[in-house]
């Protein structure tokens, strides 16, 4: 008890900063990727072949676009981002210089997610507006939407924990954040008990993310 009293004295501080620059990365970068996610997601699904307006040469170039958004490495879009992220935020290192790399590479995993939770939505929802006469932009707001609402909240679970992921592999690159703590005590400096120390914060969020996520799912989903 008394050495993890002193783990806690001595570390507490490190470990209390780290966890919070973690949730700034995390919830700050997810929150841009999901505003325009979902904006590319529903031009996805509206523009597809069977969707409400079809534009097969939108919806190939956005699709290409996406897909090539999601094939490339992390470590490798966020190293190469580096000239676009001085320009942007006028650093490379810390909480600020690793939200643009990671905005720029959720935001097309979130787009084929919502992509794909439109597409889910039962047709009778969609004909019921038409059938009011309603235009296309208040279709996508009053049925597509609201009936995809509790499989987008499962799909921010996901999300959020592989962005997780992505602040502990930017943390290698001195972005701060738990990642970083592990690397610099856990991995240089050789001191295990650090390392399980984040990887057990890790391990905690994770679990509090998917937790949460499901119950608000579950609490909006009246099907």
């Amino acid at each position: 008890m008394s050495s993890l009293a002193s783990f806690f004295t001595q570390y507490g501080s490190l470990l209390g900063e780290g966890l919070a620059d973690t949730l700034v990365m995390l919830f700050v970068s997810t929150a841009f990727s999901y505003v325009i996610g979902i904006f590319l997601g529903v031009v996805l699904c509206v523009t597809a072949p069977r969707g409400l307006h079809p534009m097969r040469t939108l919806n190939a170039v956005l699709g290409w676009v996406v897909n090539i958004g999601r094939s490339i490495p992390f470590i490798i879009l966020l190293v190469s981002m580096f000239p676009v992220t001085r320009a942007l935020v006028g650093t490379t290192t810390g909480v600020q210089g690793v939200i643009p790399p990671l905005v720029l590479s959720t935001t097309p995993f979130v787009a084929r997610m919502v992509e794909q939770s439109l597409a889910e939505v039962p047709r009778d929802a969609i004909e019921a507006a038409e059938a009011c006469g309603a235009s296309i932009p208040r279709i996508v707001v009053s049925a597509l939407l609201p009936e995809a609402l509790p499989s987008i909240v499962r799909g921010i679970s996901i999300t959020l924990i592989a962005v997780l992921g992505y602040t502990a592999i930017a943390g290698a690159v001195g972005a701060g954040g738990l990642g970083d703590i592990a690397i610099r005590y856990g991995y240089y400096r050789y001191q295990d008990e650090v390392m399980i120390a984040t990887l057990v914060l890790i391990i905690i969020l994770v679990q509090v993310i998917q937790s949460t996520c499901d119950a608000i799912a579950k609490k909006i989903d009246h099907r």
